[in-house]
């Protein structure tokens, strides 16, 4: 038998809305300190798989909690980008050019 693992966001409170109504569980944190207070509860629980956090939030982690995160293969945490409205690079297409660039050694350009 198999157990199920359930996705979860942790995101500001004014952002989970958004994710409540495409069916995802919310884990809310006003700040800082919250956040990583979630966080440490996101990985001790058994149910979740998959984490996706605010890409601030995550950059707001400190060191030792990142390490802890990058040791264990459950839950798998992915940062996303905060909505951005108006013209320019999307901090998407920006973290695609930064992680191509550690793997391949240089900076690409993206058309």
């Amino acid at each position: 038998m198999t157990q199920r693992s359930e996705v979860r966001v942790l995101c500001r409170p004014e952002l989970g809305a958004g994710f409540a109504l495409a069916g995802l569980r919310t884990v809310p944190a006003a700040n800082a300190e919250e956040s990583r207070a979630r966080m440490q509860e996101l990985l001790a629980a058994p149910d979740v798989g998959v984490v996706l956090v605010e890409e601030a939030q995550y950059e707001g982690f400190p060191e030792d909690l990142r390490r802890q995160i990058g040791r264990h293969a459950l839950p798998m945490v992915v940062p996303f980008p905060e909505p951005v409205w108006g013209e320019g690079r999307a901090p998407s297409e920006e973290y695609i050019v930064e992680l191509l660039r550690q793997v391949i050694g240089y900076r690409v350009r993206l058309k």
